[in-house]
């Protein structure tokens, strides 16, 4: 019985790290959108 906890337990720690990396990797993709408008704007002063 223990080990059927213990193993729910590392699943949903895998689980965490896995939607958390997900979430990390989406913002950091937003980030590297907004930089590159900012970026065009800042580059194209007419």
């Amino acid at each position: 019985m223990e080990s059927i906890i213990m193993n729910l337990k590392r699943k949903e720690k895998k689980s965490q790290s896995r939607r958390l990396g997900k979430y990390l990797k989406e913002q950091k993709g937003r980030i590297y959108i907004i930089r590159r408008c900012v970026m065009m704007l800042l580059c194209s002063r007419d």
